[in-house]
């Protein structure tokens, strides 16, 4: 029997995200670049030897696609007593990592940035036609180990500007919110909405939170 609809409220339809599966997962891994890192108007006889080095890392524009499914494969779980069938997904993942170099007098110069790209597994419940979408929470990196540093020659500007590195090795860490979804329409009951009073200049504002969405998550 459906709820009796008091005047001051209606019963809306509308488009929304179910989510069928999040997952919170933390990954580390180390990157060592393979090719000689380069600086920019890095000014000759700089003291790159005692400079300390840090890094920079974000993943890689919207428009380049930084996550991608490569694979989904069914496998049979049995959770509870119970066989249910969940997904094995194959997520690649691409970076921009940014080596920072701070000389002893503090002046700072930053690499050309180093596309980076990292595969791993989770499991989901993530049937085909689903949308996994990956949030990173945390995004974060710092320098293991330089090695021996060394300069490129003194030719041509580009080559001036090559810095090589004996041990490089960038460890990158990774807290992601992971998610399986699915546009659904879903009914419920909803109150009608009221003005807000007016506000006063000087008056104390009042606390929030952002909206839930009690319809969709949690089940």
């Amino acid at each position: 029997m459906k709820e009796k609809v008091r005047p001051d409220q209606e019963l809306i339809c509308i488009n929304v995200d179910k989510v069928y599966d999040w997952v919170l997962k933390e990954n580390t891994f180390d990157f060592t670049p393979q090719s000689p890192l380069t600086f920019p108007s890095v000014p000759a006889g700089a003291d790159f030897q005692n400079a300390t080095y840090t890094c920079e890392v974000r993943p890689v524009p919207q428009a380049e696609n930084p996550v991608v499914i490569l694979d989904r494969v069914n496998r049979e779980f049995i959770i509870d007593g119970k066989r249910v069938c969940l997904q094995q997904l194959t997520i690649r993942k691409r970076f921009r990592l940014v080596v920072v170099m701070t000389l002893p007098n503090g002046e700072v110069y930053r690499s050309t940035p180093i596309d980076v790209a990292r595969s791993e597994q989770v499991i989901l419940c993530a049937p085909e036609d689903t949308e996994v979408t990956v949030t990173y929470t945390d995004l974060d990196c710092f320098v293991s180990s330089t090695g021996t540093v060394t300069r490129g020659g003194a030719g041509a500007p580009e080559t001036r500007n090559l810095f090589y590195f004996s041990n490089l090795v960038v460890t990158i860490r990774t807290c992601q919110s992971i998610q399986s979804t699915f546009p659904v329409t879903v009914e419920f009951l909803a109150d009608f909405c009221h003005p807000r009073a007016e506000l006063a200049i000087g008056s104390c504002p009042l606390p929030s939170r952002p909206p839930q969405c009690h319809s969709i998550f949690p089940e």
